[in-house]
């Protein structure tokens, strides 16, 4: 492996500190612009969240409101006692979104129960004299304080006094919604397929069906979400120790990478050979037997498109093409093993030292703890302030007309002083009812910029607490990589010193570094948002343009999260500022691309493949043991709903488990890559300038032997 010459992009030589030693302790702070902005930046976000808690009132989240603009179910008000919201006219309401949001154009009761009976106004009060019960019940759905069945129908539909009719409900998300139900594959509320609708017409339940579309699905999930609930309620303790031992089994996947990568990856790969090899045999021998057979030798394109694919399967071009092409695949992977097989033995030994860096700080196995924590609270806090955002403003009242020509309807009214206008004598009936909660104050007209500033901080958070772990991690390893003598010469607490130097110095990088990235997040969410507002409606040109912006920023989010990575590594070992970092750790890489490629497939690999194996065998053993079909523990496993949950929870668990332990160990590899290449341009094996790396690695690069005092690492 030749040497590679030392110059920048400009052709300048490269300048290197003949002293340096690794991770540098005499450090100055870099970005400290882009640090006081951050710091401005997130005092600015605690002051949106004070003024958004001023404003909010997140009871309009778990309470429903009523026409007048009054909470069900709020102690210390009328409503304490009547948590749910009765629709008049429930035919309205087209769908359960415009339910949700209180759009319904019709009045809207806060009552203790739903209706369970089907009666009407005229009805009742027909039968008033011989039959007060119906009617005592049949008020409880009023207006309160009206008690006068004797006011003509007529009066009591236009003011809206009472419903015309009420049908059997039942409540979820604290409103009234008809019980649907199915009899026979016939829709029925209370067993009957048809009602009256209280202004002289029976009609059928399935008119209900537009104004409360799913809701009977959503019932039943909520009666699945139960049985889930009573699920983990009873099986979170035998969760907890598949996790465990989850982590047990991650913990030991490392360590046999630290003995056995090369023996891991040779084995995987000649199984990946062997599979393909046969699957090559498998083709040919079914394009052998196809032959002779009628129809087998018609082209794909003779049969056209075909929705069984079973079809394909019969002709012999079918496994032609597939032999064909995994022959090319058998043959890129062998070429590939032979001319990048001194790349891919490099890959293995840093792989190797990965583990042995992680075996000297064990500590760094924990610290995604810290990672997952910093974002638990930007997530959280992030919530709590769009509820209160969503929730801010003073409630809004709109006039309501059952005449559809009335001039007045949906303008903007006054409660108070709503019955001494003229709107009710030129619409007669019309009522100023409650409509959302808004605003005209300046606050109230900004409150969608202040939902997008409180994605875009949260998004610039979270990639700063990402950011931070990857720099304290990368100065940990760049201390094991850059001691002469393993480990005497690692320094104390080397996990902490580089959190340290992290917080202290590097503030100001890692927040640029997470500006820039959350800028670009920001840019994909606000397309997103677009093509789910424009769908249905855009031309083919637009959903073209869409497609082609997502696809090139997502590609660009990829590609400066690979930058932002290497960036931090470069920052936690020279300490300088994130854009000279970024600039070496891009021309290193690019110096040295082909074992940027061979390390990162071959990591991706293998760390994928731990993934999957902690994953899928943690997963086995839950289901061996969920389904009572271990003997020895038949007994102690729980009795389920559905045995599922706890089991694919497990599934999920390990795998982010796994994921977290690999990720550590990913930062590891990548961090000892980057100082591998410093060392190998920096360094020369002599005396003068003797090289950082393990024995093992200066024996695959072919130099001469290390000095004995080397050999000791």
């Amino acid at each position: 492996m030749g040497r590679t010459p030392l110059l920048e992009a400009t052709g300048e030589p490269r300048k290197f500190d003949p002293k340096f030693r690794g991770p540098i302790h005499n450090r100055h702070c870099t970005d400290i612009i882009c640090c006081v902005i951050f710091i401005v930046v997130i005092l600015g976000y605690i002051a949106l969240g004070i003024v958004a808690w001023v404003h909010g009132d997140p009871r309009k989240v778990i309470y429903p409101t009523d026409s007048y603009g009054q909470f069900c179910g709020q102690k210390d008000t009328p409503n304490e006692n009547k948590t749910i919201l009765f629709y008049f006219n429930i035919l309205k309401c087209a769908s359960p979104v415009v339910l949700i949001n209180l759009q319904c154009p019709t009045t809207q009761l806060c009552v203790s129960k739903c209706p369970d009976r089907f009666a009407t106004y005229i009805d009742v009060q027909a039968s008033y004299r011989y039959r007060p019960d119906q009617w005592n019940y049949f008020r409880q759905f009023c207006k309160p304080g009206f008690n006068n069945p004797r006011k003509s129908v007529a009066q009591v539909l236009r003011d809206e006094d009472c419903p015309s009719m009420i049908i059997p409900s039942r409540p979820f998300l604290k409103r009234c919604f008809p019980d649907f139900s199915t009899k026979n594959g016939v829709l029925t509320v209370a067993n009957q397929t048809t009602f009256k609708d209280g202004r002289g017409k029976t009609r059928n339940v399935t008119d209900l069906r537009e104004a409360a579309n799913g809701i009977n699905n959503v019932l039943d999930a909520r009666s699945v979400g139960m049985k889930i609930f009573e699920d983990y309620a009873i099986s979170w303790y035998w969760i907890l120790i598949g996790l465990f031992i989850a982590m047990i089994v991650s913990l030991l996947f490392l360590v046999l990478l630290r003995f056995m990568a090369g023996v891991l990856f040779w084995i995987f790969i000649f199984g990946v050979i062997g599979i393909i090899g046969y699957g090559i045999w498998h083709c040919y021998w079914e394009y052998d037997h196809l032959k002779g057979i009628p129809g087998s030798d018609l082209t794909v394109y003779d049969i056209g498109f075909q929705t069984d694919f079973r079809v394909y399967l019969q002709l012999r071009q079918t496994w032609l093409a597939f032999m064909i092409i995994l022959c090319v695949v058998e043959v890129i992977i062998i070429l590939m093993l032979i001319f990048l097989r001194n790349r891919i033995r490099i890959a293995i030994a840093l792989l190797k030292e990965g583990s042995r860096a992680i075996g000297y700080i064990m500590s760094t196995l924990f610290y995604p703890i810290v990672t997952f924590v910093l974002i638990a609270i930007c997530i959280s806090y992030w919530a709590v302030t769009a509820v209160f955002l969503a929730t801010s403003g003073e409630p809004v009242y709109k006039v309501m007309a059952n005449q559809t020509l009335c001039k007045y309807a949906n303008l903007t009214c006054d409660p108070e002083t709503f019955n001494r206008t003229n709107v009710t004598k030129v619409c007669p009936g019309a009522q100023c009812t409650f409509a959302f909660y808004g605003g005209e104050s300046l606050y109230h007209k900004y409150i969608f910029i202040f939902q997008l500033a409180n994605a875009f901080v949260f998004l610039w958070l979270v990639n700063f607490a990402i950011a931070l772990g990857q720099c304290t991690l990368a100065g940990a390893f760049a201390s094991y990589y850059w001691a002469y003598r393993k480990p005497a010469d690692i320094p104390l607490w080397p996990l902490f010193s580089s959190f340290g130097r992290a917080i202290r110095y590097h503030t100001g990088s890692l927040a640029f570094g997470a500006l820039i990235l959350a800028i670009v997040q920001l840019i994909r969410v606000i397309l997103e948002y677009l093509d789910h507002k424009l769908k249905g409606t855009q031309n083919s040109f637009t959903r073209f343009l869409l497609c082609c912006l997502k696809c090139c920023f997502w590609c660009l989010e990829k590609f400066l999260k690979f930058i932002n990575r290497n960036a931090y590594i470069m920052i936690a070992i020279y300490g300088k500022n994130f854009c000279t970092s970024a600039k070496e750790a891009f021309f290193l890489l690019m110096r040295n691309v082909v074992r940027v490629a061979v390390l990162d497939k071959v990591t991706d690999f293998l760390l994928f493949l731990g993934k999957i194996l902690v994953a899928g065998g943690v997963g086995v053993l839950a289901f061996f043991f969920f389904t009572r079909r271990i003997p020895l523990f038949a007994q102690e496993a729980p009795a389920l709903n559905y045995y599922w949950v706890p089991l694919l929870t497990v599934i999920i668990g390990s795998y982010l488990v796994a994921h977290g332990f690999f990720s550590v160990y990913a930062m590891c590899v990548d961090t000892l890559f980057l100082c591998f290449c410093e060392d190998l341009e920096r360094n020369d094996g002599s005396t003068a300038k003797p090289y950082f790396m393990s024995a093992s690695l200066h024996r695959i690069l072919g130099k001469k032997e290390l000095s004995p005092k080397k050999a000791v690492g």
